[in-house]
């Protein structure tokens, strides 16, 4: 049982708080009995888990490497407020290419629980991939994975030039559809679905930037009906998903 905190390996797992120590390492740090259970059974490959040893652990996890550590070593690697006990070091997948008919282009949002949410949601909704712009906030922050209660693990993610990506996607016979409140905007709901769409969604404030804006095929709005000036863009985002996917299966 690993009881310091001076431990190398605990000064290891605890760079994984860190953007920097992710990248150079490429692996990330997940906790909870739910994330840890989820990057399993969706076959990421996972190096080791760490656990107290009061925590009793799933059959599978004999599969695994498991390194035993004190309660006080587990509060020191811990980004929860209050930690279950387990916790595990995940490779971070390859990115692929992607598939289907339906694809979410996040670009700069930088609030971790927004990108949570939309991963999630872009998961229940069954959309078939996510690109995420250069300034969107790191996918393997810890407040983005808990906010996706596992469906990161569940679809295909990848951060790439989203104007590289626009291209390809143009090329593949996607329609891109952008939200913006702009007076060329259309609501969403009067426009005319093409089999393929990416749907493009921006940064909290600013919105989406200009150079992607402008290679949309189509402006998209909500209607807002009372008195606030706008949508949250995880909501937003939730709304357009699944108008998307419901009209796709009443075609």
């Amino acid at each position: 049982m690993i009881t310091s905190v001076k431990n190398n390996k605990v000064k290891v797992w605890r760079k994984l708080h860190k953007r920097k120590g992710r990248i150079d390492t490429g692996v990330f740090l997940i906790e909870g009995f739910h994330l840890v259970e989820e990057a399993w059974k969706s076959e990421w490959t996972i190096d080791e888990i760490i656990a107290i040893d009061t925590i009793e652990l799933p059959d599978w996890s004999k599969e695994v490497s498991v390194e035993c550590v004190s309660d006080h070593v587990f509060q020191h690697i811990s980004q929860t407020k209050a930690p279950q006990g387990i916790a595990a070091i995940v490779k971070m997948n390859e990115p692929v290419k992607l598939g289907g008919n339906n694809v979410l282009l996040i670009d700069s949002v930088q609030d971790p629980g927004n990108l949570g949410t939309m991963i999630r949601t872009a998961d229940a909704s069954g959309f078939d991939g996510i690109v995420l712009g250069n300034e969107t906030v790191d996918l393997y922050n810890d407040k983005v994975i808990r906010a996706t209660q596992g469906s990161l693990f569940h679809i295909p993610i990848f951060q790439a030039n989203l104007k590289r990506e626009i291209m390809e996607l143009k090329k593949n016979g996607f329609n891109i559809w952008a939200t913006a409140l702009s007076d060329d905007a259309k609501a969403y709901n009067e426009i005319k679905k093409s089999d393929k769409i990416a749907l493009m969604v921006g940064n909290e404030g600013a919105g989406i930037q200009t150079e992607l804006l402008q290679l949309a095929d189509t402006i998209v709005t909500i209607p807002i009906y009372g008195k606030a000036e706008s949508l949250n863009v995880s909501v937003a985002a939730g709304i357009l998903m699944y108008h998307v996917k419901i009209v796709a299966s009443s075609n």
